[in-house]
């Protein structure tokens, strides 16, 4: 356990901060040494929220018997009141005894009361803080403790703030200033202050001035003065006062402070802090600057800050880069509203900055300086707000010409792309309405194995995978190069299924045959049946060399072609046996769905298939 005592002139108070205690720090059993009665008013201390623990002082201060502790502290330390009653401090509980004797003696002498804050800290970490007094009466010393909740998510202040948080943070990022607000007791800082005093929020800063902290001490006069002129209900007060940051970076802030009080009497007080540092009379680079440096390489999205103020207004790089004219050129004017076409857009804009309406949300034509020839289309938002006692506005600029030249490209494209697209979606509905038809038959006859389920299935997904994402990226959708598409299909087949060594792939296909997505799907689902069938049976000796699968699709003209997909292998003894497997009767199914026709091969060596299909289709969607 660690001790830090000292006195924070600022607020008036000793804080006493404890890190890394524990439970037997503060409480170790002792015999009881003295009989001493119970307080009058026991009962009372007992029911009310606020720890109350008395002291007898023994020996003219040298020492106090405990007569009775709060109950919070006796949950704390699982002991009951006898357990405590009639000792001695100094042997009950030598850690607090060290640490609050010179309090309890002064106290004791000067019967003057004296408030105390604890802070604890485990790990470094904020864990409970209590404000306590310290006080005489009866010849007793009376030790009274608040325990304030650390860990409440919700702040109590929020009631007090009616503006936009987000709104709030750039406008004072723009001006750098920053705001505070505490409520009984309470404070709470807004991002501005910290970027004031170069920090990161931390979990105590609700109890602390966090700013006042870090004042010179040649201006400390200054912060009492403050407090002095705040503490009345009604006030304000302006002051500028010096600051060192924990980093050692001196700066000056000048402070707006005001008292009042709310609708149901309770005391607010509000602060308004700027930012005023000066280095040999340059200006420090403000926090805007950074958040206008975000957008510098965009020239299509404008940040507006303060686009209602003619001496305060800043705009990023997209602004100037619409309206064609360099930073230096821009004049600051109403006259840029002539070059807008809509003269409703005009007048709802002028109504804004004469602060009759607080917001406009428009789509609307430019003319770069007057000129019809060079149109822009632009999304304009600004909108206008209160925060503290001034007005501000904040906005958004984005250029959408090249979107909407896009968009009328698209409307006036040719109508049969708008048909095939919704043939795609209604081909990728269908051909999921065809693989659950096949988990369920297959879920069925392989009951048993389904590593064998799961990979027939992940070779039918990634086949369609990667027959949509070559559609999506095809300029016509319509005429699909299957030659191509069956190079890449076979690539696919190799990373996907786990082929036996020795077997290869020979793939010949016709140049022009181009087919739509309706033709192709089918014809592809078949081919990967067979296919799979061949890998898993044609090859069983693991030594043998040469395998092969091969696939020649050829135009046979009139709107017809031919596939012959065949393997080198063992082949079939039994074609019947082959008809009636669940494997056949897939195949079977997509060569309806394709209109086709399918038959063995008699082939000498290996199994061979012969499917002719129509190269065209009706389209299927409405």
């Amino acid at each position: 356990m660690r001790v830090e005592k000292q006195y924070r002139q600022l607020e008036g108070i000793d804080e006493i901060r404890i890190f890394n205690s524990s439970q037997k720090d503060f409480y170790k059993p002792t015999p009881k040494e003295f009989d001493i009665k119970d307080l009058p008013f026991q009962e009372l201390l007992d029911n009310i929220s606020v720890e109350i623990h008395c002291l007898v002082p023994y020996e003219n201060g040298k020492d106090f018997i405990i007569q009775s502790i709060g109950n919070f502290t006796l949950e704390k330390y699982n002991c009951t009141p006898d357990d405590v009653k009639g000792r001695l401090l100094s042997k009950m509980s030598p850690a607090f005894f060290e640490i609050l004797y010179d309090e309890l003696f002064e106290v004791y002498k000067t019967h003057e009361t004296k408030e105390i804050r604890f802070v604890y800290y485990h790990k470094n970490k904020l864990s409970k803080l209590s404000n306590a007094k310290i006080l005489f009466d009866m010849g007793r010393v009376f030790v009274t403790s608040h325990n304030v909740d650390t860990k409440t998510k919700k702040r109590i202040d929020l009631e007090y703030r009616d503006f936009d948080e987000d709104k709030n943070d750039i406008i004072e990022n723009f001006s750098q200033t920053g705001s505070y607000y505490i409520v009984n007791g309470k404070y709470m800082w807004s991002q501005g202050i910290y970027n004031i005093i170069n920090r990161a929020k931390e979990e105590s800063d609700d109890y602390f001035n966090i700013v006042y902290d870090l004042v010179i001490p040649e201006d400390k006069h200054i912060v009492n003065k403050i407090f002095d002129s705040t503490n009345e209900d009604i006030a304000h007060c302006n002051e500028i006062i010096r600051i060192k940051t924990k980093d050692g970076v001196l700066k000056t802030v000048e402070v707006n402070v005001n008292s009042y009080l709310d609708e149901n009497g309770v005391v607010i007080r509000q602060g308004m802090i700027s930012d005023i540092t000066q280095y040999s009379g340059d200006e420090l680079t403000k926090p805007v600057d950074f958040l206008l440096d975000g957008f510098k390489n965009s020239t299509n999205l404008a940040l507006l800050i303060e686009p209602l103020n003619k001496k305060q207004f800043k705009f990023s790089k997209g602004f100037y880069y619409l309206i064609e004219k360099d930073y230096e050129e821009f004049v600051y004017s109403r006259d840029i509203f002539n070059n807008i076409v809509e003269k409703d857009v005009v007048q709802r804009m002028n109504m804004l900055f004469d602060g009759e309406i607080d917001k406009i949300d428009e789509t609307l034509n430019y003319y770069v300086d007057g000129n019809p020839d060079k149109k822009k289309v632009v999304d304009l938002y600004i909108e206008r707000f209160e925060y503290g006692n001034d007005t501000h506005s904040l906005g958004f600029l984005t250029d959408i010409t090249e979107e909407r030249l896009k968009q009328e490209e698209l409307i006036n494209s040719n109508e049969n792309r708008i048909i095939l697209i919704k043939e795609i979606h209604h081909r990728v509905k269908n051909n999921l309405q065809v693989l659950s038809s096949f988990l369920n038959l297959e879920k069925r006859a392989y009951k048993n194995d389904p590593d064998l389920i799961i990979e027939h299935m992940q070779k039918r997904l990634n086949s369609l995978a990667l027959l949509h994402e070559n559609t999506y990226q095809s300029e016509d959708f319509k005429n699909i190069n299957l030659k191509n598409y069956m190079l890449e299909h076979d690539k696919q087949t190799i990373a996907v299924v786990d082929l036996p060594n020795n077997v290869e792939f020979e793939t010949y296909v016709d140049e022009d045959i181009n087919l739509t997505i309706g033709v192709i799907t089918p014809l592809l689902l078949i081919i990967d049946e067979i296919t799979m069938n061949a890998i898993k049976h044609a090859f069983p000796d693991k030594t043998s060399k040469d395998n092969k699968i091969t696939k020649r699709i050829t135009n046979l003209g009139n709107n017809t072609a031919e596939l012959i997909i065949k393997d080198n292998g063992v082949g079939v003894d039994d074609f019947g046996s082959i008809s009636k497997n669940l494997g056949c009767e897939i195949i079977k199914s997509l060569t309806k769905q394709l209109g086709g026709h399918i038959s063995l091969l008699n082939e000498e060596n290996g199994t061979g298939y012969k499917l002719v299909f129509p190269t065209e289709m009706e389209h299927t969607s409405d």
